[in-house]
């Protein structure tokens, strides 16, 4: 009994060491995160975590449009290889929208076609267009503006808006996603994003190569909602959830409900169908029922490469061809995907709880191919 008391004793003396000096050493946005991830029985963040964090309220529109329904709805169930895959890798929404109308859906793992999750880093895409809408309202001047405009910090840098948009900010910055260490993890995390962007410098000449890093986003929304004076879930609202005809509020995680700083790199909980807009939208050069939303111009830019040297990424969307066909994605940590082929006035929406195997920041899955090829079978049988 002596020696049971003296572990014990030792055990509660290591942890509370472990804590005080995480809080000394200022990682103390660890402890959050293990209890968020670890003590509900995960081990990397989840699609349905905006219960354990504050919120900014996305408004629906007043006037909810929801997708028509094509006359060949359901007519097709899923191939054997895409039950499969959605089966082993968790898939919780399959969507396929033809010529504007829902062709195909389903949806799996208890959620359904009203449900919230998180769209993780398809919420970069979201964010680009933001700065597309904030240069169009006039809030910024162009792609070529300085982000010192902004943020005097960075006097010393030449890095753009648009820079921070087509991954090209120079900000020295790891993207990591298991380490708890990571940057990546303290700006989830941590209870002061704004701090902990504007202490990361820029270290590398900007402008001149791809390298995906979420903080040039989060930069890119921080820059976004100083220009407009608005919180980037109130100017998501006004540009694109109402006038899009988003049939559900949504949600943006916050840092905490203190800053209420939103994560303009990730973490943006609606469904599979108010997501798809944004596919829609961009497939239509920026227009909605005959209205200009976003500048066609800017919506082209997006869509092509920045850098020859890299043609999977624009601005804010993935880029990549299959089957001689040209795609553009949004996409998220663990195979959140809005897939568009405009050519065949196509949408395909997968989310789900993981992806396959990962190649490494910047590179797409075996997953992502699967879903596409699916979706075509599917359509031509």
């Amino acid at each position: 009994m002596k020696f049971l008391k003296r572990c014990l004793k030792w055990i509660v003396i290591v942890i509370s060491s472990i804590i005080f000096l995480l809080y000394l050493f200022d990682y103390d946005y660890i402890l959050r995160g293990v209890r968020i991830v670890y003590f509900t029985g995960h081990n990397t963040p989840f699609i349905d975590d905006y219960p354990y964090f504050d919120n900014d309220v996305i408004e629906r529109s007043n006037n909810p449009n929801p997708w028509p329904i094509h006359k060949d709805y359901n007519s097709v169930k899923e191939t054997k290889k895409l039950l499969a895959v959605n089966k082993d890798w968790g898939t919780i929404a399959y969507v396929i929208i033809k010529n504007d109308s829902v062709w195909f859906e389903n949806y799996y793992d208890g959620f359904n076609e009203n449900s919230k999750t998180n769209s993780f880093s398809m919420a970069k895409s979201i964010t680009t267009a933001l700065l597309g809408k904030a240069i169009m309202d006039g809030y910024i001047k162009n792609l070529d503006q300085p982000i010192s405009d902004f943020y005097p910090e960075y006097n010393y840098a030449k890095t753009t808006v648009g820079d921070l948009a087509s991954m090209a900010s120079g900000l020295d910055w790891v993207e990591h996603y298991t380490s708890p260490f990571s940057i990546t993890a303290r700006a989830n995390y941590d209870d002061d994003l704004a701090e902990t962007i504007l202490n990361q410098k820029i270290i590398k000449t900007p402008g001149v190569e791809f390298e995906y890093l979420s903080g040039s986003t989060a930069l890119l929304g921080m820059v976004i909602q100083k220009a407009t004076n608005k919180p980037l879930a109130k100017y998501l609202s006004e540009s694109f959830w109402k006038p899009l005809g988003a049939t559900h509020d949504a949600l943006w995680q916050l840092d905490d409900d203190e800053h209420r700083l939103a994560k303009a790199f990730t973490s943006i909980s609606s469904n599979a169908k108010d997501f798809a807009r944004f596919g829609k939208l961009y497939k239509n050069h920026g227009k909605w029922d005959g209205k200009q939303i976003l500048d066609s111009a800017f919506v082209a830019k997006s869509i092509t490469p920045r850098f020859l040297e890299s043609p999977q990424y624009g601005y804010g969307w993935w880029l990549h061809k299959q089957d001689n066909k040209e795609f553009f994605r949004m996409q998220g940590h663990l195979g959140q995907y809005v897939i568009v082929q405009p050519n065949d006035n196509v949408i395909i929406v997968r989310l789900g709880h993981q992806k396959s195997p990962n190649l490494g920041a910047g590179e797409y899955t075996q997953d992502l191919n699967i879903y596409i090829e699916e979706a075509y079978k599917m359509l031509n049988q």
